[in-house]
């Protein structure tokens, strides 16, 4: 088998040629964008209907996935990985990029993901934007969110990865900022877009050193000249790699437009964060394996981002009463455990994307779950004025407390399996390095156990603490069927990955990732196993001591410098705007001080100059015979003392 079955492409594109199912690989992403064109340009015509259009896309993309992954299954070791050229995009000169897929284990589980949860996210939609005048843009931009995920995944070149990366990019704007009346939404949606920015030139500028240096832009021709390079462009490029996937994956320090982005419809909040934008970084991080594992120093970097994203993501989420907000911080903490998994190379690619999986499954039930109860509060957020809901919204309570026991690792439910292969794989590494990223993730999973509790315990149990002329009442199908299926997903969709090995043995063909037995008599007993239970008894102690076994104060108290400082986000806006915002506002300010005093200064001087010079030559200019006669004299006169002189 090799390292990675990208370098094997070639032989398996022949096989690609010969298959019904493949050859169809680009309807993929070509349905939803169909759907985006039809309902954007077909306009008000398009209302009565285009949300069911915008739907029915995204389940017909999920139901080709799932026939693709049936062909792969069919195929055995790298016969998986096969590159399905669609057409040449453009050619430069001796440069050329195509539209060419690849379709392996990776990016078919990726496109199982984004395809199935966010086809129930559409499905949820319908009922939650019933009443919105732009629910038919609204599910335009949907569609164009999926599909540009969508190209990002079964991208086969950096070019076309690219192309996908800025996509989600400008559908993310489009989605967050989608109530653009209110200040807070477009606020929010220009920091998402312009912070997304500074990652996104990491990518690009690593893209012009692969293309520099290495010749190449495809997966496998850059993967192959890895060995060949030098240290330095290595680490270079895995260091540009990582503040790429840093902006879309809300990694420290380009994580503060995360939190933010609440403030796009609930739907919205959920594919972001479970199916499609901050999944991207995880992708990248593992699809770039070999540049990261041939840079010991940018892998190094990755494991950092993630363990210090993971403390500080739980820290911001155990400080918040917005229940959005709670569940973004859990997010930007889940996917660095997920980037410090990837970080640490094909010992913790499987446990990384088995995570992320299983995590799109509860965390997208869990956002569902918290706009079932903003559309029962009246759209409110602050879960000091919830309490007591779970008799009022039973089913709503069932599916979100499913997820909730997912998320915190309850042995044997979904969120279990695949952070007890991230604790084993952390401290797997052995020695002091192992210890300490192993302490980390017990640490992280013992703050996920207390804000998911307390957000619990503050939401539906209790006292209610309602405002005035709320009456909570249980959502309508639309939208509670998607959270049922969601967390059946949540219950079993772990043991489906991990028991068996099946997942690891289906995934190492396209990654190089080591295969390790999942012994689940050994998670319970050892001391790792062992530790991941104390913490969770801990964790929901601890909030049932703070937020259940005395009445929530319906006003947050003061707090103390930390509390404050967790609410505050630990001072993220407050760091990028003092590091960035500041000092662009006094470069900004020289530069335009440069431009006129010396730039617009010399122009202007040239400018005059000329100006004065032809006006004095113009009033030479007399008009009058005699005067030129005269002057044509002296001329004369001058010229000939000249020769008399010289001769």
């Amino acid at each position: 088998m090799t390292h990675h079955a990208y370098l094997a492409a070639e032989p398996a594109a022949a096989t690609a040629a010969g298959s019904p199912v493949l050859s169809f690989a680009w309807l993929l992403f070509a349905l939803p964008l169909a759907g985006a064109a039809i309902l954007l340009l077909g306009g008000r015509r398009t209302d009565k209907w285009g949300h069911l259009l915008g739907t029915l896309l995204p389940v017909a993309s999920f139901v080709l996935a799932v026939l693709i992954l049936f062909d792969l299954l069919g195929r055995s070791g790298d016969a998986r990985s096969v590159s399905v050229p669609v057409y040449e995009w453009f050619t430069v000169g001796g440069f050329s990029a195509g539209v060419d897929l690849l379709v392996d284990p990776l990016s078919i589980s990726f496109v199982l993901l984004i395809t199935f949860v966010g086809s129930l996210i559409h499905v949820y939609s319908i009922g939650y934007m019933a009443e919105d005048p732009g629910r038919r843009r609204f599910f335009a931009y949907l569609n164009l969110f999926v599909a540009a995920m969508l190209v990002l995944v079964l991208a086969d070149n950096f070019v076309l990865l690219f192309l996908g990366w800025e996509g989600v990019g400008l559908a993310s704007y489009l989605l967050i900022g989608f109530w653009q009346y209110k200040p807070s939404a477009a606020t929010a949606a220009k920091k998402a877009f312009l912070i997304n920015r500074v990652g996104d030139l990491g990518l690009l500028v690593a893209m012009m050193i692969m293309f520099a240096v290495l010749g190449a832009i495809s997966f496998s021709e850059v993967f192959a000249a890895v060995p060949g390079a030098g240290d330095g462009i290595l680490l270079a490029v895995g260091l540009l790699l990582l503040l790429g996937a840093c902006g879309k994956s809300a990694q420290l320090p380009l994580q503060a437009w995360l939190l933010d982005a609440m403030e796009g419809p609930t739907p919205v909040s959920a594919l972001i964060h479970a199916a499609t934008m901050v999944t991207a970084g995880v992708y990248l991080i593992v699809r770039a394996g070999p540049i990261f594992e041939a840079a010991p120093v940018a892998q190094t970097a990755v494991v950092t981002v993630g363990a210090a994203t993971m403390l500080a993501g739980g820290i911001i989420a155990s400080a918040k009463d917005d229940i959005k907000k709670s569940l973004a911080g859990s997010t930007m903490s889940q996917i660095g455990m997920m980037v410090l998994a990837a970080g640490l190379g094909p010992v913790g690619y499987v446990a990384a994307i088995a995570h992320l999986i299983t995590h799109g499954f509860f965390k997208a039930g869990l956002f569902l779950g918290a706009g079932s109860v903003m559309h029962a509060m009246n759209e409110g957020v602050d879960m000091r004025r919830y309490g007591g809901l779970a008799p009022k919204m039973p089913i709503t309570f069932a599916t979100f407390g499913v997820g909730y026991l997912a998320i915190i690792g309850v042995p044997l439910l979904s969120g279990w399996w695949t952070k007890e292969s991230i604790i084993s794989a952390t401290f797997g590494v052995g020695g002091t390095t192992g210890l300490v990223l192993g302490s980390a993730v017990v640490l992280g999973a013992l703050l996920t156990a207390f804000y998911m509790s307390r957000m619990v315990f503050m939401t539906f149990l209790g006292e209610p603490r309602w405002e005035e002329g709320v009456h909570p009442h249980e959502s309508p199908a639309n939208m509670t069927v998607p959270m049922v299926l969601l967390a059946i997903g949540s219950l079993a969709l772990g043991a489906f990955l991990m028991l068996g090995d099946r997942f690891a043995t289906f995934l190492a063909p396209a990654t190089g990732a080591e295969v390790h037995h999942f012994d689940v008599a050994h998670a319970f007993t050892a001391p790792y196993g062992l530790a991941a239970l104390v913490v969770l008894v801990l964790g929901v102690a601890a909030a049932w001591a703070f937020y259940l076994r005395k009445p929530v104060a319906e006003t947050a108290p003061k707090g103390n410098l930390v509390t404050v400082a967790a609410s505050r986000e630990l001072y993220g806006n407050e760091i990028n705007e003092g590091l960035v915002m500041r000092p662009g506002q006094v470069l900004t300010k020289a530069l335009v001080v440069i431009e006129d005093k010396v730039v617009d200064a010399a122009v202007n001087g040239l400018g005059a100059g000329v100006r004065d010079s032809s006006s004095g030559l113009g009033r030479a200019q007399t008009g009058f015979a005699r005067s030129y006669a005269l002057t044509m004299l002296f001329g004369a006169v001058i010229v000939a003392a000249t020769l008399a002189v010289r001769l």
